[in-house]
């Protein structure tokens, strides 16, 4: 992996400041510690940190065209670069190098920005055309490789690999926070794109390109999309399809010059990648787990159990409560409020693994190409429930019963009737918004201030699930909620986690579940031949079966989470005592001091379980605290 950074003056041919470039561009250094390099021409400047991973010797960034040219900075890999290599060759393109950076160039050259739609891999780029002077900013189909850019008032275009470094920029505005990204976090407990925390700085969405020619307005445009048909097929012929092409994907996120491993959290997923990784090794896959204390969070059994079934060299770290203490670390690293808790596990994962090899697979994306999640299930009946009852019967009877039903945050999702009461009483988009986000419209209410509520007016953070629930061409409700959570909970969360978690410590992280061919042959399978009674996955587990015995493949999901609500009881609870007393939440104007320090009380006397939205604020007080910014 890499960071990359730039400027661009849209307007005319004003002369880059090396210094602002630089302080930007090495603010990325921990995404690419093994080198630095910078093209400056009149109205552009492009700096790059290198993580060498493919051509060591050969693929220093910027990279000039052979005609000089063009020039590119690219932060991924491009997993089909010998194949497109080979046509490039054909087309009479010579190449001084074995990177893919070289191939990603040419491509560009080749075929202009629609050569994007032939890459296999995951990336972010920069490409400058100086003929017809036009920069073009790229990011991978799903979103694996992070792009942030910022319009200046004078005519600068900035962008950037991560927000920290258009922060550098001194005439970046920072001080006013985006109040619907606010509303957003506690919402969704991550930032959806293209919001960021500030109203100056926006995220290039995933499957786009802003194209900016010197003197013309940008164009923004997608270059792929989801799509959904109900093609049936015989079962055991689909699983055997699917198993190869996921071989085929784990075989080439292999191709590397560094040491490679495995996250290996004992589910099924990451198990597969590692089942599949060892079927080719020559020498034992490096395997790496986290776990915890708490066995009711802890798989680290079932991790030792398949490392030691495909003969892994296992390493495995337990996190402390303690650790929680780094949150304002994972603030440094996320650059905006991030609230899922599982980034400090998966941080203290890749700081493991980075001590042993330089790349990791992962098995993130398979919930959501192939069902899951148990919400898709949920979601699917309340539809049915929806066409059975019309709406003057159904929202009346289903609310009164939500307010009169007691609320059992510990009980395991049949149990709480109460979810499911209130989301049947609701529209479908307003009910899959209910079930995905983290904390109620009653709960964020009663936290935000009235200035905020305010400012606010009439924004409602489900309309941005909503929105992508609706543009999904499918009537189906199961693969309408994948295509939602596709276009914002793995982009706007896994992969951001994971991103920033890995590249924090100089580790490159692969995911063979996003490969766009496999992403698109599962969506394409009907959502029966994924989901079976209550459970997801079913094609996938069946596709497995010459790896793992049923008990494995069909045991209980336990997600990646810590055990906060014991720990903001015991180890942590003196950090929330302290977060409505003279904290930046409540010094900031944005929040309701009663609010909070009622969810600390009730939370710390175990008469609730609040510790989501104590996390979420948690992270917010921190990043308030580090920035200073309202």
């Amino acid at each position: 992996m890499c960071g990359l950074a730039g400027i661009f003056d849209t307007t005319g041919t004003r002369p880059i400041d090396r210094a602002i470039l630089q302080a930007m561009t090495r603010t990325l250094r921990h995404r690419g510690p093994d080198g630095e390099g910078f093209f400056l021409e009149p109205g552009i400047g492009l700096g790059h940190q290198r993580l060498s991973i493919i051509d060591i010797d050969g693929g220093a960034q910027p990279m000039l065209s052979a005609d000089g040219k063009a020039v590119i900075i690219f932060n991924g890999v491009i997993y089909n670069f010998q194949a497109l290599r080979n046509q490039l060759t054909a087309k009479g393109f010579t190449f001084k190098t074995l990177s893919d950076t070289e191939v990603l160039l040419c491509a560009l050259q080749a075929w202009g920005p629609e050569g994007v739609c032939r890459l296999d891999g995951m990336f972010a780029f920069a490409y400058w055309d100086s003929v017809t002077q036009t920069l073009v900013l790229g990011r991978d189909r799903l979103g694996k490789k992070p792009l942030y850019y910022a319009e200046l008032v004078d005519g600068q275009l900035l962008f950037g690999s991560e927000l920290k470094a258009l922060l550098r920029h001194p005439a970046l505005p920072t001080g006013k926070l985006d109040v619907a990204a606010v509303a957003d976090y506690f919402a969704y407990g991550y930032i959806p794109d293209p919001k960021t925390i500030l109203q100056s700085v926006r995220k290039l969405p995933p499957a786009n390109l802003l194209v900016q020619r010197r003197g013309q307005p940008a164009r923004l445009s997608r270059y792929w999309d989801v799509t959904f048909a109900k093609g049936q097929a015989d079962r055991t012929a689909t699983a055997d399809r699917l198993r190869d092409c996921l071989g085929d994907a784990v075989r080439s996120r292999l191709i590397a010059d560094v040491p490679l491993g495995a996250f290996l959290s004992g589910g099924v997923d990451s198990s597969a990648i590692v089942a599949m990784m060892a079927a080719d090794a020559e020498q034992p896959v490096k395997s790496f787990s986290i776990g915890f204390d708490d066995t009711a969070f802890d798989e680290t059994a079932y991790a030792r159990q398949v490392a030691r079934q495909f003969a892994t060299a296992h390493t495995e770290r337990i996190v402390d409560p303690l650790d929680v203490d780094l949150i304002g670390q994972l603030v440094d690293i996320y650059d905006e409020p991030f609230g899922d808790s599982s980034a400090l596990p998966t941080h203290r994962l890749a700081a493991v693994a980075s001590a042993g090899v330089k790349v990791c697979l992962s098995g993130d994306g398979a919930d959501e190409i192939f069902a899951g999640y148990r919400r898709y299930f949920w979601h699917f009946r309340e539809a049915q429930v929806r066409g059975i009852l019309p709406a003057r019967i159904r929202q009346p009877v289903f609310s009164a019963l939500a307010r009169a039903y007691p609320k059992l945050d510990w009980a395991p999702r049949s149990m709480r009737a109460k979810s499911a009461f209130k989301e049947l009483s609701l529209e479908a988009g307003d009910a899959y918004f209910n079930t995905v986000s983290t904390t109620d419209d009653e709960l964020r209410a009663a936290l935000f201030s009235d200035q905020l509520r305010r400012d606010l007016q009439s924004y409602r953070p489900s309309s941005v699930v909503k929105q992508h629930l609706a543009a999904a061409e499918t009537e189906d409700p199961i693969q309408q909620a994948q295509y939602a959570d596709l276009k914002t909970y793995l982009p706007g969360d896994i992969l951001v986690k994971v991103d920033r978690a890995s590249m924090a410590n100089s580790l490159e992280v692969r995911n063979p579940f996003l490969d766009h061919r496999l992403v698109e042959s599962a969506l394409n399978l009907a959502p029966e031949q994924k989901v079976r009674g209550s459970a997801g996955k079913m094609i996938l587990k069946e596709a497995l079966t010459p790896y793992f015995d049923r008990a494995f493949l069909h045991r209980r999901k336990m997600g990646f989470s810590m055990p906060l609500t014991a720990w903001f009881r015991g180890p942590q609870a003196n950090r929330i005592r302290q977060l409505s007393a003279s904290s930046a939440l409540t010094r900031s104007g944005l929040f309701n001091a009663a609010t909070i320090d009622k969810l600390a009380t009730d939370h710390l006397a175990a008469r609730r379980d609040h510790h989501v939205p104590l996390w979420l604020l948690l992270i917010f007080n921190s990043y308030l605290e580090r920035t200073g910014v309202c």
